[in-house]
């Protein structure tokens, strides 16, 4: 079913594109697009574009493939490009060194970060084993999932 709007995106528009292992939406801003990345926020995205000489209200359809082989180059020099405090994986555990994780990395690290906490029997890891929260929230009157709340009605006896 083709939109109505699809013969004013001209011919050579790409609904979909592939950058860092995941789909990018062709139909919204590429600033907005590059969210849809895992480990790319808005400020990564603008600085995303920025870095690349990519107008960020440019629809992410419209973009030829020299500037997604630019933008690719971007997100690989992204690091280093940006200040310390901009990076999503500060002081990693196994090297020391600063890095920004993108797509199935960040899934992949967060689940090792936690395995690890889990095996040395810390307290945030034994509170992800037990699935309770692990930040400091209180528990006492709320996040109770699964349970049956309420007093139930006495049978009316006729």
């Amino acid at each position: 079913m083709a939109r109505a709007d699809d013969a004013e995106l001209g011919e050579d528009f790409k609904h979909k594109l592939r950058l860092a292992n995941s789909d990018v939406d062709g139909l919204r801003q590429i600033a907005m697009g590059l969210t849809g990345i895992k480990g790319v926020g808005i400020r990564t995205a603008i600085s995303l574009c920025d870095n690349a000489n990519i107008p960020r209200d440019k629809l992410g359809g419209h973009l030829t493939d020299e500037e997604v082989e630019v933008l690719e180059e971007a997100l690989e020099a992204h690091p280093e490009a940006v200040p310390d405090w901009m990076l999503n994986r500060q002081r990693d555990f196994a090297t020391g060194s600063e890095l920004h994780l993108f797509a199935q990395e960040v899934t992949m690290t967060q689940k090792e970060d936690i395995d690890r906490m889990r095996a040395a029997k810390s307290y945030r890891g034994v509170r992800h084993a037990s699935g309770a929260r692990v930040r400091g929230q209180r528990t006492r009157s709320n996040g109770r999932t699964g349970l049956t709340l309420g007093v139930e009605k006495k049978k009316k006896e006729i």
